[in-house]
């Protein structure tokens, strides 16, 4: 019995692996990009096993374990990048300089959460700049609305569809926007924010849905998205920062093109996963909550914070403003195959980089 058994978790093992390989944006195919840690574990498990089953030998032995060995290397290409091993995308600062620093707590609350009370603390005890929720809806206006005593500079778009968003400012804004930019019930919010040094940055809010069985059967309408924002900050010669709960995780093949697209920079490149999503779930973790900026920035610190009630965890980074834009290597250039895609992705949804707000522009 043992082997069938065996047998099969080699082909589970193989078929999870190749599936993200695919182009197709189905959510049973999508979803598969999520659980690489998962899977890697998983395929070390397995592996044991083939070696350890009596009932395995000859060509049989030696092609399950080339498998086996084939999905690891595979996994592991993905995940590498979001361990200490990898080589640090970002650079750390140099000094933080209070004048050009800039701290972004971004939270899913969980829309039926009502522990509202740990989330402020944070906020408080991390002397956050600017506050960014999602999923926050009138109730979770009312309450976050205790901010403004230190954070005045607000934007507020309560839904009650799980997408609602806000924004909670130390820093003054201008050029602000809500838009929906592919979906007309999923927003996200485009402004400008002023350090006190003088110095403005363009900030995206981002909160697309997710491919799933509940919500869309497709991921294009969040890779659309994705896209079309990076193709607007390409074009910035400006501070950039992007954030929000992506609903994507940081080693997929969308979020890479985002990267290439964007020529932004992520801190946890060479620093850890930082997962954001399952709180309540220790074994189904991953990155889903994001934090991309422009090479004008070096970093100060990046952490996940505690848990607050949400099945997500808050995300604080704190960027520096500090040297020269072009002195840091983005690791990542398109290429045309990404360009066919990421303008497939935009045709199909019908939309384009003119869609999106580019505050600070004119």
């Amino acid at each position: 019995m043992a082997t069938p058994v065996t047998l099969a978790a080699v082909a589970v093992l193989a078929v999870c692996t190749l599936l993200p390989f695919s182009r197709s944006g189905a959510w049973w195919v999508r979803g598969w990009d999520f659980p690489r840690v998962q899977l890697f574990v998983f395929g070390l498990l397995v592996l044991t096993a083939v070696l350890a089953v009596p009932g395995l030998s000859g060509p049989t032995l030696a092609v399950s374990v080339s498998v086996v060995l084939c999905c690891l290397v595979v996994q592991g290409w993905w995940i590498y990048p979001y361990t200490p091993l990898a080589r640090k995308h970002v650079p750390k600062a140099s000094q933080k300089d209070p004048q050009r620093s800039l701290r972004i707590l971004t939270a899913n609350v969980l829309t039926p959460n009502r522990q509202v009370e740990p989330l402020l603390q944070m906020v408080h005890d991390h002397i956050a700049d600017v506050v960014v929720t999602l999923e926050s809806d009138a109730w979770w206006e009312q309450r976050l609305d205790a901010l403004e005593a230190t954070h005045p500079h607000t934007v507020k778009c309560a839904l009650d569809n799980l997408y609602g968003m806000h924004l909670y400012s130390r820093l003054p804004l201008s050029e602000t926007r809500v838009e929906f930019l592919v979906e007309e019930d999923i927003p996200s919010i485009h402004t400008l924010l002023h350090l006190p040094s003088g110095e403005q940055v363009r900030a995206h809010f981002l909160h697309p849905a997710p491919p799933s069985p509940t919500e869309n059967e497709q991921s294009d309408e969040r890779d659309a998205e994705l896209v079309i924002v990076a193709r607007s900050i390409a074009e910035s010669e400006m501070p950039v920062v992007v954030t929000g709960d992506l609903n994507d995780v940081a080693w997929s093949r969308t979020t890479r093109l985002f990267l290439k697209l964007s020529g932004l920079l992520d801190p946890r490149i060479g620093r850890g996963m930082f997962n954001t999503f399952h709180a309540g779930v220790p074994f189904m973790r991953w990155p889903l909550d994001h934090i991309f900026h422009s090479a004008h920035f070096r970093l100060g610190e990046i952490r996940r914070l505690g848990a607050f009630g949400s099945d997500h965890f808050p995300l604080f980074s704190e960027l520096v403003l500090e040297g020269d834009a072009g002195a840091v290597d983005t690791h990542f250039e398109t290429n045309g195959e990404d360009e066919a895609l990421a303008d497939d992705l935009a045709s199909e949804e019908s939309v384009s980089k003119e869609d999106v707000p580019s505050p600070g522009s004119r």
